[in-house]
């Protein structure tokens, strides 16, 4: 497959992903606190599905975890603002079932290689699991503000979020230069930006 279509892909992820964090931080910098807004989630769901495919298409492992350990959490998120509830039931089994179906079609026609995504030339051992870690770590902020909004009962973004995003994108940023990742490197040396601005807004409000 063209590099330029593959790359295409990631930076339509990219640019959704973007896109919610600037709406995120606009709607945040007019009320002076941080606002979670509703189009937040939708716009997470779609990048999070297309960022999948395009580490499938680079054979890269870190990229494919860290999608698949978020998307099911924006779902959720959506459920609590009410807004899933608004999709037309197709569209929901479609977006629950088809990133599931995608990966059990490739593997029964042996379409992944699992030594390549494991033993990919490009990325060396110790990458890989820099990688890995980045992913969880950065992962871990959604298993966080997912754990807080269900007992909170709605969806919301606390301080803690924006500094699990903080260190994560910085150790995803570090492999993007190893991995000579334009993708990540620009999606993640955006978000430091607005990551720190969120967790000074939660702090100077909380003062």
């Amino acid at each position: 497959m063209k590099d330029w279509f593959i790359y295409g892909i990631g930076f339509l992820a990219q640019i959704l992903f973007s896109s919610r964090l600037i709406i995120q931080w606009i709607t945040s910098e007019k009320q002076g606190k941080v606002i979670t807004p509703k189009i937040f989630w939708t716009l997470s769901l779609m990048a999070s599905f297309l960022l999948f495919i395009y580490g499938y298409l680079r054979l890269d492992f870190a990229i494919m975890l860290g999608q698949s350990l978020t998307y099911f959490i924006y779902i959720r998120n959506l459920q609590l603002q009410g807004q899933w509830q608004k999709f037309p039931k197709i569209i929901q089994y479609l977006l629950v079932f088809a990133p599931i179906l995608i990966v059990l079609f490739y593997f029964n026609n042996n379409k992944i290689d699992v030594d390549l995504l494991f033993k990919n030339a490009d990325i060396p051992n110790w990458l890989l699991v820099l990688g890995i870690v980045a992913q969880v770590v950065f992962t871990l902020r959604f298993v966080y503000q997912w754990i807080y909004s269900e007992r909170k009962k709605e969806s919301s973004l606390p301080l803690e979020f924006w500094i699990l995003s903080l260190v994560g994108a910085g150790l995803i940023l570090t492999y993007a230069i190893f991995r000579k990742d334009p993708v990540l490197f620009i999606g993640h040396l955006f978000g430091l930006i607005i990551y720190a601005r969120n967790a000074y807004l939660i702090r100077k409000n909380n003062d």
